[in-house]
């Protein structure tokens, strides 16, 4: 197997309180059966939805996108911020055109019918081009050039059109808690303000579904999938990655519950032959003892990833952790997190500087 790859995997430990960050169709907080028990769950969608809106405090506005049906008035207002003069419905009329023209189809509600990932850069890049009357293959490269830092770490699919998709540079899982979970309710009463002082009743009741968890979470970065596109910023665009990673929070429930907690325990491995996934680790599900879920979660965690050095894989390049310094010791180098992010980064910025491999 080729070892001159350059895969960032990070594993995150983190405790969440009663809670409900993801729910299904029902209302409940999805869960998944894994080693034969119920886990709490947080589907990867919801978790990377988090990093999205993380990014735009981590990046410029310029370099991110958005996902939307809303095409037509992205363009639009590019092209009346760079003509003034120019009327909305001349703008949209011209836009209209150049979409029609790159083979994109408008609804009735002049939006597309399926969500379309756009960045800033492109927009405005279209804009400038339906200004001056740009022919089709024009207007198709500008929809494939100057993607943004989220297109290329989480893809784009364009079912209509393949040639205008990107791969995506980076993976994140399904997030399960490492132990056995159960469903719980919370029944409440909400008063009515303003009832009758003879009115002793509430005015809604309800119940509300929840769990709490020790979450296993896990994310991985191909950072020879980003050079191609992001060249320079590459190094800059994995600490964001990271960052936003580990302190992202899906907000679902969140002004119910205030359950937005920071990572417990943080390791970071540089691989140079595949990414790995310790998940095995809670395959068998851990037991709370007088310390709780997180003490066990975390030796488990380690000892798993040593088993696999040791018989699977090879060792990564660089460990590195944030936690209990017992059970980092002899297996990743243990700092504070916005330090491991910065010598992540410094990781990423020497291998480019010497063309591929760094130590």
């Amino acid at each position: 197997m080729k070892n001159d790859r350059c895969y960032i995997d990070i594993h995150v430990l983190q405790t969440v309180p009663p809670s409900c960050v993801n729910r299904d169709d029902t209302g409940s907080p999805k869960t998944a059966v894994y080693g034969g028990v119920t886990r709490a769950r947080v589907s990867s969608q919801a978790w990377k939805r988090a990093m999205r809106v993380a990014f735009r405090e981590i990046f410029e506005q310029e370099k991110l996108g958005l996902r939307t049906k809303k095409v037509l008035a992205r363009i639009t207002d590019a092209m009346l911020l760079q003509e003034p003069t120019l009327d909305v419905d001349s703008a949209e009329k011209k836009a209209i055109a150049a979409l029609d023209t790159a083979g994109f189809s408008l609804n009735k509600a002049k939006e597309t019918d399926a969500l379309f990932f756009v960045s800033y850069a492109q927009a405005k890049a279209l804009a400038q081009l339906t200004l001056r009357g740009a022919d089709k293959m024009e207007i198709k490269s500008a929809m494939k050039d100057n993607p943004s830092v989220d297109q290329i770490l989480f893809g784009r699919m364009v079912a209509s059109d393949p040639s205008l998709n990107y791969d995506a540079a980076a993976q994140v899982a399904h997030s399960i808690s490492t132990h056995a979970v159960q469903n719980e309710f919370d029944y409440f009463t909400a008063v009515d303000d303003c009832a009758s002082m003879d009115n002793a009743g509430a005015g809604h009741i309800g119940t509300t579904e929840f769990n709490s968890a020790t979450l296993y979470r896990y994310s991985t970065v191909n950072v020879d999938e980003l050079v191609p596109w992001l060249a320079g910023d590459t190094a800059a665009v994995v600490k964001g990655f990271l960052e936003a990673f580990c302190y992202s929070m899906p907000t679902g429930k969140q002004n119910s519950f205030a359950n937005r907690t920071v990572p417990d325990f943080v390791y970071v491995a540089v691989r140079g032959d595949q990414p790995v996934n310790m998940a095995g680790a809670f395959e068998k599900p851990v037991h709370a003892g007088s310390d709780g879920y997180l003490k066990a979660s975390e030796e488990a965690l380690a000892s798993y990833a040593k088993q696999t050095y040791e018989m699977f894989v090879s060792p990564p390049r660089l460990s590195l952790g944030t936690g209990r310094s017992d059970v980092l010791s002899g297996f990743a180098e243990q700092m504070p997190l916005p330090a491991l992010i910065e010598r992540i980064g410094e990781f990423v910025e020497s291998r480019m500087a010497e063309g591929g491999d760094a130590e």
